[in-house]
């Protein structure tokens, strides 16, 4: 396999914190609370009270949700920069995920009480919010827009892509790349909304034909070039 060029994706996306200005930033350290969490903690628990909202500031967690009969799903991958938590911590509802860490974090916790006294007096926190809701709103769409138009192994060679791009690391000169998240096929499948048979089938057959090694919470993309040639295409610049 000749070397793979990097998997190029559209600019990263804008964040909560990096929608602040710096004097919000620093008010916000300064009303909340600086907190470490390692890999496989409990960030924030479905159907759970609490009246605190979490800024990302290093490390990754998967959002996921419980439902009645059991099954739970993955809804995102949330990263630095990101705001969570902020639907129950400021309407006093339950917690309506899960979210638990990938790796090692580091979070900046604000009571929803200190997080609505800053908005009131820094106006870019209320846009940023407004910002974030309106982002995921149509992140959501589009997730269940792919799901009826995409065939689950393109939105699934996408995932893994860009999880490459963004938590890959190289392992051969050749393009090889180890996803350095503890992600299990349940996981996968909960991110491109199908189930663990299909994707486990998808896999088996990747493997067969050179394209991804797999492992326990380990998986390798060993051709890169080949999961961009059946993942969606960019859209035009």
């Amino acid at each position: 396999m000749t070397g793979a060029a990097p998997h190029h994706r559209p600019s990263p996306k804008v964040t909560f914190w990096s929608l602040l200005d710096d004097d919000t930033r620093c008010e916000l350290r300064r009303v909340g609370k600086e907190q470490s969490f390692p890999a496989r903690a409990t960030l924030l628990r479905q159907n759970d009270l609490s009246d605190h909202l979490l800024v990302l500031r290093r490390g990754c967690v998967k959002v996921t949700v419980l439902s009645a009969d059991g099954y739970q799903a993955v809804l995102a991958i949330r990263n630095p920069g990101d705001l969570l938590g902020e639907q129950a911590g400021l309407d006093g509802g339950p917690r309506s995920a899960t979210l638990t860490a990938l790796t090692a974090v580091e979070t900046l916790t604000v009571s929803a009480a200190a997080f609505k006294k800053v908005s009131g007096s820094a106006p870019s926190t209320a846009r940023a919010l407004q910002q974030v809701l309106s982002a995921r709103l149509r992140e959501a769409d589009r997730h269940r827009a792919s799901a009826g138009a995409e065939a689950v192994q393109a939105r699934l060679a996408d995932l893994l892509l860009e999880l490459g791009e963004e938590y890959g690391r190289p392992l051969t000169p050749a393009g090889a790349v180890l996803i350095a998240l503890p992600l299990t096929q349940d996981d996968f499948a909960g991110l491109v909304l199908s189930s663990r048979r299909t994707v486990s089938r998808i896999f088996e057959q990747w493997r067969h034909q050179g394209w991804v090694t797999t492992g326990r919470n380990r998986l390798v993309i060993d051709n890169p070039d080949a999961l961009k040639a059946h993942g969606r295409p960019l859209p035009p610049r």
